[in-house]
């Protein structure tokens, strides 16, 4: 009987570890998410999920902050919205910051800041590869670019916006090795703009804190004709 005890109790905490997995992800995936979100994404119920928040608020992997509001404010206060702290995105990915950060600190060095640049640019030419090989499958550039970036784990949407669209990384495996050397954001940024025959804005990123990468891309400008 006590054997029994122990087995559920032990199914009990597996069952609870996935689900917490499913919270962590959908936040990762989503970008920052009300419980109410989580609970209709997920299919839970409100009290589960905010249970299962507090478990990883209690382990470091989530923070939270007032949701931002645009435009007019209704009564009440701000819906609470749950955002990934860097120690929760490591149980994503175990990219190997340190050496890629001494190995950059090394290249600065010896090569300055010209050699970085140099780097980064080279980074991102494997997303130029696959754009130019898939691009032709997809309705719009912005389409094709999101999906690229979703196979190199970035986690991407696009979200459109009255003056055009955002796109949105909801991951970056990158992100430390970043917050160090936005030369690597600099880098995907410009390619971005080339790669879509398009000024493009960066609003936000992983590396300076934000919970996720957004870049906004313009409507393209229509020519009036004389």
């Amino acid at each position: 009987m006590i054997e029994l005890s122990i087995e559920a109790n032990n199914d009990h905490a597996r069952d609870d570890a996935s689900t917490r997995d499913r919270v962590a992800r959908s936040i990762l995936e989503h970008g920052p998410s009300t419980a109410a979100e989580l609970a209709q994404r997920l299919y839970l119920t409100p009290a589960a999920v905010r249970r299962h928040l507090a478990v990883l608020m209690d382990a470091g992997h989530l923070t939270s902050r007032e949701q931002r509001v645009y435009g007019q404010r209704g009564r009440g206060r701000p819906a609470k919205v749950f955002l990934l702290t860097d120690e929760g995105r490591e149980s994503f990915h175990h990219a190997y910051d340190e050496l890629a950060i001494h190995a950059l600190q090394f290249l600065r060095a010896s090569g300055g800041t010209e050699a970085v640049n140099a780097f980064a640019e080279q980074v991102m030419e494997e997303v130029r590869r696959r754009f130019t090989a898939e691009g032709a499958e997809y309705s719009t550039p912005v389409d094709a670019l999101a999906e690229v970036l979703n196979e190199r784990g970035y986690v991407t949407s696009l979200q459109p916006v009255a003056s055009g669209t955002q796109l949105c990384q909801y991951h970056c495996p990158v992100a430390h090795v970043a917050r160090e050397f936005p030369e690597l954001c600099a880098a995907e940024t410009r390619l971005f703009s080339e790669l879509l025959g398009s000024h493009v804005q960066r609003l936000a990123t992983i590396a300076h804190g934000d919970g996720v990468c957004t870049t906004h891309i313009p409507h393209p400008v229509e020519r009036k004709s004389s």
